[in-house]
């Protein structure tokens, strides 16, 4: 059975991501939301996602659903394709005959590191391993399909929930003397519940303008502000703990900066793709914190839910 049309009907893909856990809350003042996560719909099954959208028959499609493992994608492209290709195409096609409006998250890794500026939304497209290759191709379906869209490309996400850089900096500065950490990759580390905040201003907006008929596609780069190395993100987490995190017990000494010769991956990574964030502030009329901010906003939250033998899986 699908939902009562009284409101705007929102689908959430994704629901158990780092994003789509704080999207799961940030959205629900604004529709009857439907939040799905792997173990109600199988992203592969392109079958099962039509009929999801022929049961809802959403007003919003909100995606927060990828394949993100990095490395992993290098061997796995046809599965990355699927998820972050084909699946925001399908969506966006049925969006499309549907009137509705569709919100797909992107990534910095699109771009080839070369830059020496903030990269903007019309700068030159170039990924330098498979993951940022079919996030590209699901961003090129997605406008290729004449859907009404918001693409929000992201940058060096972490938050509350999920495995991501922070938690981890946090976990090991618990037991190791020394971290060593990349020192010549920089990026704008960029907490989900900022994304998450600013996506409910993008959907305020289009309910807003759905009954004018005027509302303006587009690719967004939705970032803090500032820049960073993972060697300068993992210093302020160190730097920041005692504020924090007063009672917690660290065996850490020092961070100490390596270059990304040291630590070879798998895919390859873009040495810079700091965002350029001003088209998304000018477009709704937002000011983005700093990235600092955000860290210890995020530390803070962690530290209220912490008990005494606080430890990060």
């Amino acid at each position: 059975m699908g939902c009562s049309k009284s409101l705007p009907i929102i689908l959430l893909l994704g629901k158990d991501g780092q994003v789509g856990r704080e999207l799961s809350q940030s959205l629900m003042p604004y529709g009857q939301i439907v939040a799905l996560g792997r173990g109600e719909l199988d992203l592969t099954d392109l079958a099962a996602i039509e009929r999801v959208l022929t049961q809802f028959q959403p007003d919003i499609v909100v995606n927060a659903a990828a394949y993100t493992a990095v490395d992993a994608a290098e061997g796995e492209r046809a599965l990355a394709s699927r998820v972050n290709a084909e699946v925001p195409g399908l969506l966006s096609e049925w969006a499309a005959r549907a009137g509705a409006l569709l919100i797909h998250y992107s990534t910095d890794y699109v771009f080839d590191g070369r830059a020496r500026r903030p990269y903007r939304e019309n700068d030159a497209t170039s990924p330098l391993n498979v993951y940022g290759e079919t996030k590209l191709e699901g961003e090129k379906l997605i406008r290729q399909s004449g859907a009404r869209h918001l693409i929000f490309r992201t940058c060096w996400v972490y938050g509350l929930h999920g495995h991501n850089f922070l938690k981890t900096m946090l976990r090991l500065m618990q037991d190791k003397q020394e971290l060593r950490v990349v020192a010549d990759q920089f990026g704008v580390p960029t907490s989900s519940r900022l994304i998450a905040d600013v996506t409910t201003v993008a959907v305020s907006d289009y309910l807003r303008a759905r009954g004018s008929g005027r509302f303006d596609s587009g690719v967004y780069h939705l970032s803090s502000r500032g820049e960073a190395s993972w060697y300068g993100f993992a210093s302020h987490i160190a730097t920041s703990l005692p504020a924090c995190f007063p009672h917690l017990s660290t065996a850490l000494e020092r961070v100490t900066p390596v270059s990304t010769e040291e630590f070879p991956t798998i895919a390859t990574r873009p040495a810079y793709s700091v965002l350029d964030v001003s088209a998304l502030e000018k477009r709704f009329s937002l000011k983005m914190p700093d990235w600092e901010q955000g860290v210890e906003l995020c530390l803070k939250q962690l530290a209220t839910v912490a008990d005494a033998n606080f430890r990060l899986a």
